[in-house]
């Protein structure tokens, strides 16, 4: 199921269609889950963490990695980053070039990361870190992948959104959860609640029964003084526009227009028609979100003009724990490292009785 294609019924705990579909649900969380428990196929030579999240739809794992990558650049790292490339249209290893690559090619996510890190698209994980490797780079994050096994991991950090949190609890397609909450929970290193949300808040005390440690973040506007007091036509096509909406109003902007599109939406020539139309009409501002601006640019000349006449809203994460990031490259690092001894020692089991036997 399309991510843009995502129901109502999802966020509604006592939906009766996620009822009815429960039984579908719970054959394809069975099969999801043997697969995500299978032993991971490939390890590479350099730590590996991974941003995920729990549910189908937008949790924040981009500026999850976004951070991440921040703080490990600051310690000297070279971090590289890998993606999906969700909704590009490339099929093998891409590493991502500013220049010549567009949201057609490797989707939005990656476009983000590439202004800042190293990125390579890839469908096949470990060619993708491999890749990334070759590169230079010491230390690979993950957007996305937690439920691929292809790939051995150091360290899974799980993004929740506090707000739609786990939805109705239910799997795919009578729910957003990829696979069960308790299977996919048991891989995890920890998890990241991002807002204050109850429905987020409640998750805490199962996330503690489980041994896993669950952090904090809220989101913070970049130049949030130069927006308070517009008033603009919002727009947006990602999983939760309401998101984007809410945290405008919470800075003081005034939305008169607004206009939502589906996750990971192509404008069409006609929408940025209407949308630039309207704002000059009644003299607003055109203000979007980071993903979908890179996915205006560099998409023919309507997408371009609707890009360069609107503003964006940059956000960034501020852990409420200052050690958050510390803690996590850590043991990712410490993981990485125990994993690089465990292989070690069993290829010298697997040397030693490869070795004939010498009669006496």
């Amino acid at each position: 199921m399309a991510l843009d294609e995502a129901p109502p019924f999802w966020w509604k705990p006592n939906a009766w269609q996620g009822w009815l579909l429960a039984p579908i649900g719970m054959i394809f969380g069975k099969v999801s889950a043997a697969r995500m428990d299978a032993s991971a196929e490939e390890a590479v030579d350099v730590p590996v963490i991974c941003v995920g999240n729990f549910i189908a739809g937008g949790a924040g794992k981009t500026p999850t990695v976004q951070m991440l990558c921040k703080y490990l650049a600051s310690r000297k790292f070279k971090p590289g980053i890998l993606s999906r490339g969700y909704g590009g249209a490339v099929t093998s290893p891409t590493v991502v070039n500013l220049e010549h690559h567009n949201a057609h090619d490797v989707g939005d996510e990656a476009l983000l990361h590439a202004e800042k890190h190293t990125t390579v698209v890839s469908a096949n994980r470990p060619q993708g870190a491999k890749i990334l490797i070759d590169k230079g780079c010491d230390i690979i994050v993950m957007d996305d992948g937690f439920q691929n096994a292809s790939l051995a991991k150091d360290y899974c950090l799980v993004v929740i959104d506090s707000k739609r949190a786990l939805g109705n609890g239910f799997t795919m397609p009578a729910g957003p959860l990829r696979v069960p909450f308790k299977r996919q929970l048991h891989h995890a290193s920890s998890v990241l609640i991002i807002g204050e949300h109850e429905p987020g808040i409640r998750l805490v005390r199962k996330i503690a029964r489980s041994g896993r440690q669950a952090f904090h973040a809220g989101i913070s506007v970049i130049g949030r003084s130069k927006l308070r007091g517009s008033n603009v036509l919002a727009f947006a096509g990602i999983a939760d526009p309401t998101k984007f909406y809410d945290t405008l109003e919470s800075i003081g902007v005034k939305i008169v227009d607004r206009e939502s599109f589906g996750d990971h939406h192509y404008f069409l020539d006609e929408e940025c028609s209407d949308l630039l139309e309207r704002a000059e009409k009644q003299k607003l501002k055109l203000i979007t979100t980071s993903k979908d601006h890179a996915r205006l640019k560099g998409m023919g000349e309507k997408r371009n003009q609707l890009a360069e006449a609107a503003q964006i809203l940059n956000i960034q994460l501020v852990p409420e724990n200052p050690s958050m990031l510390e803690q996590i490259t850590n043991k990712a690092i410490a993981n990485f490292k125990r994993r690089k001894l465990d292989a070690k020692a069993t290829e010298t089991i697997e040397l030693s009785a490869d070795e004939p036997v010498k009669a006496d």
